[in-house]
């Protein structure tokens, strides 16, 4: 089964994005754990999730996927930035926590001029304090295009977060597919040889799920314009490579591609007829 969803508003519950995922043909879903350029969340409806799993379970739904607010900087320069990111991290954490066994996904950051080790050590630094042994969520570092001072735009990067982590067991990897080709992974070409360079570097195993774009920029461009699927320089054959890929296939699937709904429920339609 494709377990493939979209980019979805959380402001009207769980049960809601459900029913618009389904709407759309999805049978997962990824959301913002609160306003993507600001800090405050929903209050819990907890009748809301407890019928959200219920329901879930009788559409044989898939993992979701919760994306952390783009303001969330754990290697900012500033310690009122990192107290921030802190903070946020572990109140979603929390929420995550009442939907247990999902995906947390967060971009690891920008350095913004102190370096890649000190930006890789602070990163390490948050989730050592927000990782706890009983969780069940499982930490998603996204991989990034490598625009300024991101820190994730290699496979390398990643790896070194990892590395320091403590419960390294709770981390796992997003990828992207714009943002790996504009960071310079030719997806397009030498898929094959991409998921081998990953496996090498970090593991196969901690890959738990895909974001689907297409890219208004070449490779390496590092820019992070994502575009429609088969509109832009990735194109339709490299995604339908990577739906069907043995690697890949079995990883439930996003779509952040700049569409409304029905444009979402066109391109869902699109990646199941391409699917073997």
């Amino acid at each position: 089964m494709l377990v493939i969803g979209a980019h979805l508003s959380a402001s009207k519950g769980f049960c809601a994005m459900l029913d618009t995922a389904l709407s759309i043909g999805a049978n997962t879903f990824q959301f913002f754990t609160r306003n993507p350029r600001g800090g405050q969340a929903k209050d819990i409806d907890e009748r809301d999730i407890k019928e959200f799993i219920s329901r879930s379970k009788e559409n044989n739904f898939g993992t979701i996927l919760a994306h952390a607010p783009y303001t969330l900087n754990c290697c900012s320069g500033k310690p009122e930035v990192r107290e921030f990111a802190l903070n946020t991290f572990k109140d979603d954490i929390s929420r995550m926590e009442l939907i247990p066994g999902q995906l947390y996904n967060f971009h690891p950051g920008s350095h913004v001029g102190q370096g890649e080790d000190i930006g890789i050590s602070l990163i390490a630094e948050t989730l050592n304090d927000v990782l706890y042994e009983d969780m069940t969520t499982t930490v998603l570092l996204e991989t990034m295009a490598g625009k300024g001072s991101e820190i994730g735009k290699s496979f390398q990067e990643l790896r070194s977060i990892i590395d320091l982590v403590d419960l390294d067991g709770k981390v796992g990897v997003c990828l992207d597919t714009c943002h790996v080709s504009d960071g310079g992974y030719d997806i397009v070409n030498n898929l094959d040889g991409v998921l081998e360079e990953f496996d090498s570097v970090v593991g196969i195993d901690r890959l738990k799920a895909l974001h689907l774009n297409d890219s208004k920029n070449p490779l390496g461009a590092h820019k992070d314009r994502h575009e429609k699927i088969g509109e832009g320089f990735i194109g339709i054959d490299a995604f339908q490579r990577i739906i069907n890929h043995p690697q890949l296939r079995d990883l439930p699937m996003f779509l952040e591609t700049p569409n409304e709904l029905d444009g979402y429920a066109q391109e869902i339609a699109l990646l199941k007829s391409l699917r073997k």
